[in-house]
């Protein structure tokens, strides 16, 4: 079954996954808007794929503020919006046995733009998604330290972690909402980025080559995404899944519907 959506927004596409994916998109006949902070990267895909096909968006998420402008901007020029793909991601170490190296204005920016920006980002796109006659979908890329953490990047994890926290509550809230929005999520394993460059990462010795290959990755995700699947765990982080979240999430399940009996009793 191919791809079903004909406007995808790729929130973080200047680089490694997000652009991968936009490319991905575009190859297979989507219409795409790439966005990032980097306009030099945005220019330079669309002239790799051509403006007949894709739009850009230059947007930093980390000016929170301006978050509903801008997918107010972004709806109001592209009204058959039917797909946003929330992707920015950094990663960065902190070793808070060392409290003295530990940069809490970095530690904020990583949580901003791994957690909080994506929960803003849905509540500004969710009413116009839900709006549309067909269905559409808010898809996110989280990562296998949403389920496992990391010693090394400890905030990574955490902010990881609460975005699939939020992912699984809102699909549960959208599939009993108005409207008929899918939300998907996609669990990398390490893969070959710049998020582990030395100029993000400078104690890590060729750090772009950790992990899974940028395009076998992209290529399964490809795959199960146009199968359908709403959740997309590869490489070591489908192991972790099957281990236990599977097991969690029939246990979030469970607790949703013991809960939402209890509720009823007391909400009028």
């Amino acid at each position: 079954m191919p791809f079903g959506y004909k406007k995808v927004l790729v929130i973080g596409a200047t680089s490694g996954i997000g652009k991968a994916l936009a490319t991905k998109l575009v190859e297979n006949g989507t219409h795409i808007i790439v966005s990032g902070r980097r306009k030099e990267n945005l220019d330079t895909f669309i002239e790799q794929h051509g403006a007949d096909k894709v739009k850009s968006k230059v947007f930093d998420i980390l000016k929170l503020d301006q978050i509903p402008q801008f997918a107010s901007d972004v709806i109001a020029e592209n009204p058959d919006l039917d797909c946003v793909f929330v992707n920015s991601g950094i990663q960065r170490p902190f070793d808070f046995s060392q409290p003295e190296t530990v940069d809490l204005d970095i530690f904020d920016q990583e949580l901003i733009t791994n957690y909080t920006s994506a929960v803003r980002l849905s509540k500004a796109f969710i009413p116009h998604l839900q709006k549309q006659q067909t269905q559409t979908a808010l898809a996110f890329t989280t990562s296998q330290m949403a389920l496992v953490p990391m010693m090394r990047c400890p905030n990574y994890g955490a902010s990881k972690a609460a975005l699939h926290h939020f992912i699984l509550a809102l699909r549960t809230q959208l599939h009993d909402g108005p409207g008929n929005v899918k939300v998907l999520e996609i669990y990398p394993p390490a893969v070959q980025t710049e998020l582990h460059d030395a100029k993000h990462q400078p104690d890590l010795k060729d750090g772009h080559l950790i992990g899974m290959p940028l395009q076998e990755f992209v290529d399964e995700v490809w795959t199960r995404l146009s199968n359908g699947e709403d959740q997309i765990p590869v490489g070591s982080a489908k192991d972790i899944f099957e281990a236990f979240e599977v097991k969690r999430q029939e246990m979030y399940q469970q607790m949703t519907e013991m809960l939402s009996g209890l509720l009823k009793q007391f909400l009028r």
